[in-house]
C-alpha cells in the first residue's frame, strides 16, 4: 500500500465545502443562519430549528483539547506508531469537535489550547490537523 491510501471522500454533498476551504488553508464549520446553531456533522438542514438556511462560516482555527488517545500498536502501514488522535472543540463553536492526528506521543493536557494546520495529501484532499498552540 502506498502512502495515504486511506483518504477521506472529499466530494460528498454535505462535506465538500469543508474540504474546499481546507484546500485554501481555511477552517470552516456549518452553521444555521436562522438560529445560529453550529451543525456538526455538517448538514444542509438544521436539526435544531428545522430551517434550511445553513452556510459555511470561517473559524479562527483555534480550539481546546477535548480528548486524545495515543496509538502504540501499528494497525495500518500508512500510520506508523506511535501517533496520537486528538478531538478539539472549536473556540468559535464549542459544540463542534474535530479530529486530528499528531505524530508520536506528545505531552498533552485537558483544555490545552490548540491550533489548526493543513496537511496536504499529495494529489488528494487537504486535511485540517491540530497541534498545541504556542505559549505566549
Amino acid at each position: 500500500m502506498g502512502a495515504h491510501s486511506l483518504l477521506p471522500y472529499a466530494e460528498d454533498r454535505e462535506t465538500a465545502g469543508f474540504f474546499e476551504a481546507a484546500a485554501q488553508d481555511r477552517l470552516v464549520y456549518r452553521k444555521c443562519d436562522d438560529c445560529s446553531h453550529a451543525l456538526h456533522p455538517p448538514t444542509d438542514h438544521c436539526h435544531h430549528c428545522g430551517g434550511w438556511n445553513t452556510a459555511w462560516h470561517d473559524a479562527k482555527g483555534t480550539g481546546r483539547l477535548h480528548s486524545w488517545t495515543t496509538v502504540t500498536h501499528q494497525i495500518h502501514p500508512d500510520f506508523p506508531a506511535p501517533y496520537t488522535l486528538v478531538v478539539v472543540e472549536l473556540d468559535d463553536a464549542p459544540e463542534v469537535r474535530l479530529m486530528g492526528r499528531l505524530d508520536g506521543a506528545p505531552e498533552l493536557a485537558p483544555d490545552m489550547p490548540m491550533q489548526v494546520w493543513f496537511e496536504r495529501l499529495g494529489d488528494g484532499p487537504v486535511l485540517p490537523q491540530w497541534k498545541p498552540a504556542p505559549v505566549n
